[in-house]
């Protein structure tokens, strides 16, 4: 029986800790690498060609949707499975959009896990039934700039602190985040965020 070759993205120790210890129980699964952060991700991925990466949304410096969209525009045969706390509207299309081919909430049964990694590995998909039908509310008004700006201000980040780590003018970036405040009919940038968050659009 081949070994499914997995690496694990996830910014909590204890929890990636946790998800590594379970998977290692299962005959087939091989946990080959973990990371902290979304760019860690991504070198591990460059670096281990795995056959799925295992990875929250809510990550530092690349978010799981990042890597996931970076993993699919590369090209890597990897396929991606989100596991998160996020089950909210707008997540699910987003991850989808962004290539990922599992999506799972963390209060799921580890053999669900286990289960959901062998089905992706083999060119299949697995979703929650759950959050299929809710994914699928509410459209989406802001560009992937925005969401980018917006997430980032609501960490708390200047706009010139936003401008320099993605590449971006400061008038660009407030222009960004105006347009973002606008569309969700928010006071400023940190209710834009929250309500941008309480929808599963960041």
């Amino acid at each position: 029986m081949s070994r499914i070759r997995i690496v694990l993205a996830e910014d909590q120790a204890l929890v990636r800790g946790a998800l590594a210890a379970l998977l290692r129980l299962e005959g087939d699964l091989d946990v080959v690498g973990e990371a902290g952060d979304g760019r860690a991700a991504l070198e591990r991925i460059e670096q281990l060609r795995p056959d799925v990466l295992l990875t929250d949304i809510e990550m530092p410096l690349l978010t799981g949707l990042d890597v996931a969209r970076t993993v699919k525009e590369r090209g890597w045969p990897t396929r991606v499975v989100i596991v998160t706390t996020f089950g909210r509207a707008g997540y699910l299309r987003r991850a989808l959009e962004a290539g990922v081919a599992g999506y799972l909430l963390k209060d799921a049964p580890s053999e669900q896990l286990a289960a959901a990694i062998r089905r992706v590995a083999a060119g299949g998909r697995a979703i929650d039934p759950e959050l299929a039908m809710a994914g699928w509310d509410g459209d989406d008004p802001l560009t992937e700039r925005e969401r980018q700006v917006l997430r980032l201000a609501g960490e708390g980040r200047s706009s010139a602190e936003i401008a320099e780590l993605i590449h971006l003018s400061e008038g660009t970036v407030r222009n960004k985040l105006s347009e973002a405040i606008g569309k969700l009919g928010a006071a400023n940038r940190v209710e834009a965020a929250r309500i941008a968050r309480d929808k599963g659009w960041l």
